[in-house]
């Protein structure tokens, strides 16, 4: 029965390519070989079938899981600012992998999510350097204007690119903006961020939110939703009817990724309830879509003028 469903599942990935041919190649064995596995004549091995899940990005869970226990996968640890060149290059391999077509990008954004920080600037700059600071604990501070992270823009571009040409559905609240504000704040304080940087990195932030305003009243792909009700989380969902991805944070650069179709079902059914008690600022009239960016730009001022001050 599980030799089945991996062959459907492999059947859908290859489209019209012959299933023989294709099986014959990964595993690199003869064509009746093949054959008798695709006619149920010869079962797979534990390592074929290992061997043909990972090379077409089948989750396993669906065959070894049951209501109460499923299989997850961790992404790797970062605690370097070389260990970043892999994480966005594993977050390209999740668009890929996905199929594009149909599906939403839903985000629990806590924090500013962090496909927006992925630029040449000082704001995302500075935040890789609070992101080693919090990561690292051999890591000795060191003031923001001697940070240099490793040149990893190329990845950083083509992820963003492609996070803001999916469908995205985003639940912010006003204190999203909170925590860089604070982590400003702090490192003013210590006197590793100088105010001069800190005035940049401020109006950054400030174009950054402006963007996603903007964003919110032109861009039909795009929805924001303002909740007010419950506590955000940075989740990330990767919704597609055939295939979904759930990404739950550990820690700000890692996720355990769930594929399990049970799950990923009762997540679209919770991000489904929250946005229900939600308010769009999509569809909001000005007014409101006004007064919930206002105070992310007076909350911006408002550090500005303690560091100024």
């Amino acid at each position: 029965m599980h030799q089945e469903r991996l062959l459907k599942e492999i059947r859908k990935k290859i489209g019209g390519k012959s299933l023989n041919d294709e099986i014959s190649n990964i595993l690199n064995i003869s064509y009746d070989a093949a054959h008798r596995r695709t006619s149920l004549k010869a079962k797979f091995s534990f390592e074929e079938a290992l061997e043909l899940a990972k090379y077409y990005q089948i989750s396993l869970d669906q065959f070894m899981t049951s209501d109460h226990q499923i299989l997850v996968q961790k992404t790797s640890a970062v605690s370097e600012t070389e260990d970043l060149q892999s994480f966005f290059q594993n977050n390209l391999k999740v668009f890929e992998n996905l199929p594009v077509s149909e599906m939403t990008v839903y985000y629990s954004a806590k924090d500013i999510p962090f496909f927006y920080t992925l630029s040449d600037t000082l704001l995302s700059r500075f935040k890789v350097y609070v992101w080693m600071n919090l990561l690292n604990a051999k890591q000795v501070f060191i003031p923001f204007l001697e940070f240099s992270p490793p040149y990893f823009e190329t990845n950083t571009k083509e992820l963003r690119k492609k996070y803001e040409e999916q469908n995205v559905v985003e639940l912010w609240n006003d204190n999203t903006i909170s925590s860089i504000l604070q982590q400003v704040l702090f490192y003013g304080d210590t006197g590793l961020l100088q105010k001069n940087e800190a005035e940049i990195i401020l109006k950054e932030l400030r174009t950054l939110i402006e963007y996603i305003e903007k964003k919110t009243e032109s861009n039909p792909k795009f929805h924001l939703y303002e909740n007010e009700l419950v506590n955000l989380s940075n989740d990330i969902f990767f919704h597609h009817p055939e295939q979904s991805l759930f990404a739950v944070p550990v820690n700000m650069f890692g996720y355990i990724l769930i594929t399990d179709a049970k799950t990923c079902s009762d997540t679209l059914n919770y991000f489904g309830h929250q946005i229900q008690n939600c308010k769009s600022l999509n569809t909001a009239g000005n007014r409101d879509r006004k007064k919930f960016f206002n105070t992310m730009y007076e909350k911006i001022e408002n550090v500005k003028r303690k560091i100024t001050g």
